[in-house]
């Protein structure tokens, strides 16, 4: 399990950067389109010239080749032969560089069941869904056995339920291969979802490196902060262990249940797509909700941003416009929330 570092590589926009990733940990590089993410990848596969120096377990790579490197590059366009059936596309890397026909056969039908993709062994990629093809792409990657995966935007193209699905698979399997893990993507709920750590990159500058709890409640920057969502951060006056495993916290006027590992709770942190806003009461009783009082509307390029006051406690929700101009929500006005608790993150003692 190596540890990979980035000493004043530069390619492109990204300039000087300097990263340590750890021991079989499982980073995630986050970012907009063109931040540079794909850029770095590349710059730790060697499939780009760069300046600066990359190290693996502490030694030089720079001068090694791509398929020297002991890195498996899962890209984002697949690139799988449309030729070839699942099984010869698991084999291609294995074949090419000389393994034994009785080592290459062990392996790939190892990984198909790994991935669950033993039963299309002999189907082509025209065949297949489009999460079965990341699962066959992800496999020939693994097939030389690599120390070091790089995951290039592995979820993109899947349907919600799909790609949720497909990245906690992949965590779980990386974690148990001990493979050390570079995932990039844009999406910042998939990040946290998954990471032990994660980079912020913007514009070429890796702008914070932090596990996703360090993240949200100390960003470095306001960069940060604002492709956070800016969460909002809320001291817990009080808390009450129910039953079930479940606390109840309470932040002023407004309370929260959640699920409880048995640490005092101080903070909260709660991203403003996490507020869901009704113009109605709900038909049916949600958990976590609230009635609050609209304090001012915000329009933000595809979001509308409200500012809600729940007694005297204010809180931030944010809404896509398209949602926004189907209700009747104006300042002064009373809307009816929720909070999900899927995405809170807390600080406890």
């Amino acid at each position: 399990m190596p540890e990979i570092k980035l000493v004043n590589v530069s390619k492109y926009n990204c300039l000087d950067l300097n990263l340590t990733i750890n021991d079989g940990e499982y980073f995630v590089i986050v970012g907009e389109t063109g931040a540079g993410k794909t850029t770095l990848l590349n710059m730790i596969a060697g499939v780009l010239e760069y300046s600066g120096t990359v190290l693996i377990d502490g030694l030089n790579i720079n001068h090694l080749p791509p398929f020297k490197r002991g890195v498996g590059y899962l890209l984002q366009e697949l690139a799988l032969f449309p030729h070839y059936s699942v099984e010869a596309n698991i084999s291609f890397g294995l074949r090419a560089q000389g393994y034994a026909k009785s080592m290459i056969k062990e392996r790939v039908s190892s990984l198909m069941k790994m991935m669950n993709i033993d039963h299309l062994a002999g189907h082509y990629p025209h065949m297949i869904s489009g999460g079965e093809k990341k699962r066959v792409a992800l496999a020939r990657s693994l097939a030389p056995s690599p120390r070091i995966l790089l995951l290039d935007e592995p979820t993109s193209n899947l349907d919600a339920q799909t790609a949720k699905y497909l990245r906690r698979e992949l965590h779980f399997l990386l974690k148990n291969l001990g493979v050390t893990t570079v995932h990039v993507t844009h999406n910042l709920r998939e990040a946290e979802e998954i990471a032990d750590r994660i980079a912020l990159i913007s514009n070429g500058l890796i702008e914070q490196v932090a596990t996703p709890v360090e993240l949200f409640f100390n960003p470095a920057n306001s960069s940060v902060a604002e492709f956070l969502g800016m969460p909002n951060i809320m001291e817990c006056n009080q808390s009450r262990s129910l039953s079930s495993g479940l606390v109840e916290i309470v932040m002023g006027d407004l309370k929260i249940i959640l699920p409880y590992d048995g640490r005092a709770i101080k903070k909260i942190a709660i991203p403003p797509d996490a507020v869901h806003i009704y113009d109605e009461h709900p038909v049916q009783p949600l958990l976590n909700s609230f009635i609050g009082t609209v304090e001012d509307i915000i329009q933000n390029n595809s979001v509308v941003i409200l500012i809600l006051l729940i007694g005297k406690i204010r809180l931030i929700a944010e809404l896509p416009t398209s949602i926004f101009d189907s209700m009747s929500i104006e300042r002064g006005g009373k809307v009816f929330g929720a909070i999900k608790i899927e995405r809170l993150r807390y600080i406890g003692s």
